[in-house]
């Protein structure tokens, strides 16, 4: 079958079927920590409240959060045990979070489930409200309710879901790991979106350094209505939904636009695996395969209660190799940094990666050599150049004009780029300037507008 790709991009080597050896190899280990410590706020919008206080036994798979509102999502307890605080934690933003934490009676005492049975028999109308009921978010590190992105606005159809198996980030193993050892939950998970959506085309797309990956997909595949397995040319960022869609449809999704205006979902393989456990089971999200690697003594690939406290993981991996220069959550390319050790895993963490002290030093900027390679290597086909010129001068509005928010932030230039230039983050900082602006903006309207109805 050929190889689907999207037209320019890169090849960073810890992408690479090499840059994963240390952990692509190793099985999937469970590990369970004495304590977790479960944050509120582990999905774009609004963050659950708790419905718990210090004292109260909880059962494994109970709330602890409640979702307020519907781009909000329910959070259950990992563990069964003793809740001993409710608090606000240091996460991964400026601000703190309210979190739950929980002291492990290692009972593993599930609370009531309301299982629906077999993804090709339940009522579709069931699917979605499952899905929601069970706190789950895109699994690949955007965070996104899933059932906000499997509700349409009127006027907008789907005729194809793609399932992204790519794991195109540097070091990352766990998406691949998953889809050998439970291959046939990502196809049930897929199956049930497919009947709730009313879809017939399903395409599961995994990067051709995953041989073995697209194999166990394509046996799990077999015989399953409108369920084709496709191969990708190994590329970063090949993950992206836009490059995806290009790749697989052809289709090119509007600047500022989703990928359900040209008729698609894209859902990460963990995501999937997770909406099958719902269906299936009716079991929430309260755990998911993580990479740990970097300069740990024994890498590995974990299957992590939500709320595990990082030092905790670094600890079940053997602790440092080296003095830590920096750690995060994800691969390198967008991988977010950790202020210490003692954050706990999200939802959308797929993987810990840790850096000594002369990977983690910052290189000094270098004046542009206007050699176009920034532009040669972004996948959306924007001038990097120009954009870093206008972010630089503070001037926002020919930044907008630049389509900077059409941005992935997947530091494709910044890593193309001979002279060292901070690209992606001015990028970054771009956009919240004209988020914040516009958020602004639309406070003032709705102010004048309540002042006229007075």
């Amino acid at each position: 079958m050929q190889k689907k790709t999207f037209r320019r991009g890169i090849h960073p080597l810890h992408s690479s079927h090499e840059g994963k050896l240390p952990t692509r190899n190793l099985p999937t280990v469970d590990y369970i920590s004495d304590t977790v410590t479960i944050s509120m706020a582990m999905n774009i919008g609004a963050p659950a409240k708790p419905c718990v206080k210090k004292g109260d036994q909880v059962l494994l798979g109970q709330v602890i959060g409640e979702a307020q509102g519907f781009m909000s999502v329910p959070v259950h307890a990992s563990v069964s045990g003793e809740v001993v605080a409710v608090d606000q934690i240091q996460g991964v933003g400026v601000a703190p979070v309210q979190a739950v934490t929980i002291k492990n009676d290692f009972a593993d005492t599930w609370c009531d489930l309301h299982p629906l049975g077999s993804v090709e028999s339940v009522d579709p109308a069931q699917v979605i409200p499952a899905i929601q009921a069970a706190g789950i978010t895109g699994m690949g590190g955007a965070s996104f309710p899933t059932h906000v992105k499997l509700t349409f606005q009127a006027g907008k159809s789907c005729d194809t879901i793609i399932v992204n198996g790519a794991e195109c980030e540097t070091h990352l193993t766990a998406d691949y790991r998953l889809m050998l050892e439970n291959s046939t939950r990502v196809v049930d998970g897929l199956r049930a979106v497919m009947r709730a959506l009313n879809v017939g085309r399903g395409i599961i797309a995994i990067e051709d350094n995953k041989m073995e990956a697209i194999e166990a997909m394509r046996e799990a595949a077999a015989g399953r209505a409108g369920v084709t397995v496709q191969p990708l040319k190994t590329k970063y960022p090949q993950g992206g939904e836009k490059q995806l869609i290009e790749a697989l449809t052809g289709r090119q999704v509007p600047a500022r636009g989703l990928p359900i205006d040209v008729h698609v979902v894209v859902l990460n393989v963990g995501t999937c695996a997770a909406i099958a456990d719902a269906v299936i089971d009716g079991k929430p999200l309260i755990s998911r395969i993580v990479t740990v690697t970097g300069c740990v003594r024994k890498p590995a690939n974990l299957r992590l209660r939500i709320g595990t406290i990082t030092e905790d993981i670094i600890g079940e991996c053997g602790g440092y190799s080296e003095t830590p220069g920096k750690i995060f959550f994800g691969g390198a390319m967008t991988g977010i940094c950790l202020p210490n050790d003692s954050v706990p895993i999200f939802k959308s963490t797929n993987g810990i990666v840790v850096f000594n002290e002369k990977q983690a030093r910052s290189k000094e900027e270098s004046p542009c050599i206007h050699c176009g390679r920034c532009v040669a290597a972004c996948p959306i086909g924007l001038n990097p150049y120009q954009i870093k010129v206008a972010a630089d001068k503070s001037d926002f509005a020919a930044a907008d004009k630049l389509h900077v928010n059409d941005c992935i932030l997947c530091g494709s230039c910044a890593y193309a780029c001979p002279s060292r230039r901070w690209l992606t983050p001015s990028f970054k900082f771009a956009k919240e300037k004209l988020a914040a602006e516009a958020k602004a903006k639309a406070a003032a309207q709705a102010a004048a507008k309540g002042g006229d109805n007075k």
